[in-house]
């Protein structure tokens, strides 16, 4: 099965946005950086629709995969709306040569996502903010074991943590 990465931007107190229309413009440099590095090596990025409308277009270099209820129009290679069992989209996706995908948010898709326990990892850029409330990393309640795989600061600022889901 295709390997998924969950990738968020974070403030100190667990947000990833104030709100879901929020837009991604409170994270730094070093994490749109790190984005694009894993975003392009992985070739697909999975969004629901909320997060989808927070940019202003397709990202370029990579498959967009929306999940969404009001599938909107496909751009072969670029942009593809999808709806239904994210097993099946995942099957899909490899039967067209992917054999990783980023999983950018948000909440409501990565609560799906690790409820049928289809995220391997996690890449967690900590930023130096706090928004005291808003949207968490997940929509419902979890409970689940990580491994640390790597730390490292990415700027004076700016931390990123990976690990791996123990299922």
């Amino acid at each position: 099965m295709i390997k998924v990465i969950m990738m968020m931007a974070m403030t100190l107190d667990g947000k990833i946005a104030r709100d879901e229309k929020q837009l991604a413009n409170w994270t730094s440099s070093a994490d749109k950086k790190l984005f694009v590095e894993v975003s392009k090596e992985c070739g697909v990025i999975m969004m629901g629709e909320n997060t989808f409308r927070t940019f202003p277009k397709p990202l370029p270099g990579r498959l967009n995969v929306v999940f969404s209820y009001n599938p909107g129009e496909d751009i072969e290679g670029s942009l593809l709306w999808v709806q239904g069992d994210p097993k099946q989209i995942l099957k899909d996706l490899e039967a067209k040569g992917y054999n990783q995908a980023l999983l950018g948010g948000g909440a409501n898709l990565n609560s799906l996502f690790l409820r049928e326990k289809l995220i391997n990892e996690l890449i967690i850029t900590v930023e130096p903010k706090i928004f005291g409330s808003g949207l968490s990393l997940f929509k419902e309640e979890c409970d689940i074991n990580l491994q640390l795989l790597e730390s490292k600061s990415l700027n004076d600022n700016v931390i990123m943590l990976r690990y791996k889901v123990l299922y």
